[in-house]
């Protein structure tokens, strides 16, 4: 099947007893067994439930491997894959661009336990092979990174991962011995994207974001192509019970079903975004892989089959004027999360990278100014004028300010 296909067709047959061609939602915590200890492959829903199991099957469809577990955010999935392989003493390597929830659960939970986080310029291979050492256990790889959409070539970084000592990928080594990638491709999707053809291990997703689409629930997924990988994952999803409830699956799977459709429209809006905010004389500079001046676009175009939704940009001016445009816009509706039908508009500094601080911003390249788009399923060019009379309005505001007889910028 095509990936369109899949999206609607893997793992949903109709309801079989009713012939239900949508199937339902198994509301339920627990089931009668028909004597102690045999069931009929489900006993507690925190353990399995159908509608999950049917949400898990769809989403290791998409990404092309055997194994998925879902989770009640993308934070949870991120903390069992980190639960499940960092010890005190192990090192993980992830990117200077990288969401603000990832870094604070490194620096804030597991560098207090004694993991070791080096966070480097993954889109710099030759600062990849630098960093890995004897105790590197994971490659934290985002591509395309969250803020600034940076690019990392994850068929290189995966090789020289998988190179290092003790851990080759071809059985003579144990898992424990290797160094696994995991990459995050929440921003790419599996539509765009299919890092375990470019030799990723694990792949991470916050669910909430494109898969489910429509900004009314909050999830996550972990999956994996090995067993072995993906045994310690699925262990903790029931052993720390952080499960999605059967209905927010099930908005999921109705979510999924659209999946191409609106990432091709998103990736359509995001370049026409791009492409009319990039020269802009407010605007510094513009975050799109899809532009032929993005640093990262010729692996972008060698690794993915589209760009992607979202757009960043540099304001050229003050914080006053990046907080009075990102609040009167009238198709962004300013707030965290991105990925759904409605366009979204956030200022990473004081919202989703807030946890970071701001001397660390500063280091990482995190502009005050930098503003996140997430354009969403409306007509481009409502969407382009919004921002353009945003930008229009920073000028007007900035140009009565000036003092009578200054020169008109």
């Amino acid at each position: 099947m095509k990936f369109a296909t899949r999206t609607i067709h893997a793992g949903q047959p109709s309801e079989p007893e009713t012939g239900a061609l949508v199937a339902p939602i198994f509301q339920t915590s627990t089931y009668e067994q028909e004597s102690p200890g045999q069931d009929k492959g489900f006993s507690y829903s925190r353990t399995n439930n159908p509608t999950r199991q049917r949400l898990e099957t769809v989403l290791a469809e998409l990404e092309g491997v055997p194994y998925a577990a879902a989770f009640a955010s993308g934070l949870a999935a991120e903390n069992a894959v980190l639960q499940a392989y960092l010890r005190p003493g192990d090192e993980v390597i992830i990117p200077l661009d990288v969401y603000g929830g990832t870094y604070r659960i490194l620096n804030k939970v597991y560098q207090p336990i004694g993991v070791v986080t080096k966070q480097i310029d993954t889109g710099d291979l030759k600062a990849v092979e630098a960093a890995l050492s004897a105790r590197t256990r994971l490659v934290w790889i985002e591509s395309p990174t969250n803020p600034r959409l940076l690019i990392s070539d994850i068929a290189a970084i995966s090789k020289l991962a998988h190179a290092r000592k003790g851990s080759q990928v071809d059985g003579k080594s144990s898992l424990g011995d290797r160094t696994l990638v995991v990459v995050d491709n929440t921003f790419a999707t599996p539509c765009f994207q299919q890092p375990f053809e470019l030799g990723a291990d694990i792949v991470v997703h916050s669910v909430t974001k494109y898969l489910a689409g429509h900004s009314d629930t909050v999830q996550g997924a972990a999956l994996a192509k090995e067993a072995a990988v993906f045994e310690p994952i699925k262990f903790l999803q029931n052993a720390t019970g952080a499960v999605p409830s059967p209905f927010d699956c099930w908005l999921t799977m109705r979510g999924l079903k659209t999946l191409e459709l609106r990432m091709q429209r998103h990736e359509e809006n995001a370049l026409a975004i791009a492409k009319a905010l990039n020269g802009h004389a407010l605007v510094h500079r513009v975050y799109f892989p899809g532009l032929a001046s993005h640093p990262g676009h010729d692996i972008a175009r060698r690794q993915m089959t589209g760009f992607g939704g979202m757009v960043s940009f540099e304001l050229d001016g003050t914080l006053e004027e990046v907080i009075a445009f990102a609040s009167s816009r009238r198709y962004f509706t300013l707030a965290e999360s991105l990925g759904g039908v409605k366009s979204l508009l956030c200022h990473p500094a004081t919202m989703t990278h807030a946890s970071i601080p701001a001397e660390a911003r500063a280091e990482l390249g995190l502009s005050d100014t930098l503003l996140r788009l997430s354009p969403g399923c409306e007509n481009a060019e409502d969407l382009v004028e919004d921002l353009l009379a945003g930008l229009a309005e920073v000028a007007s505001a900035r140009a009565s300010r000036k003092p009578v007889g200054a020169t008109a910028r």
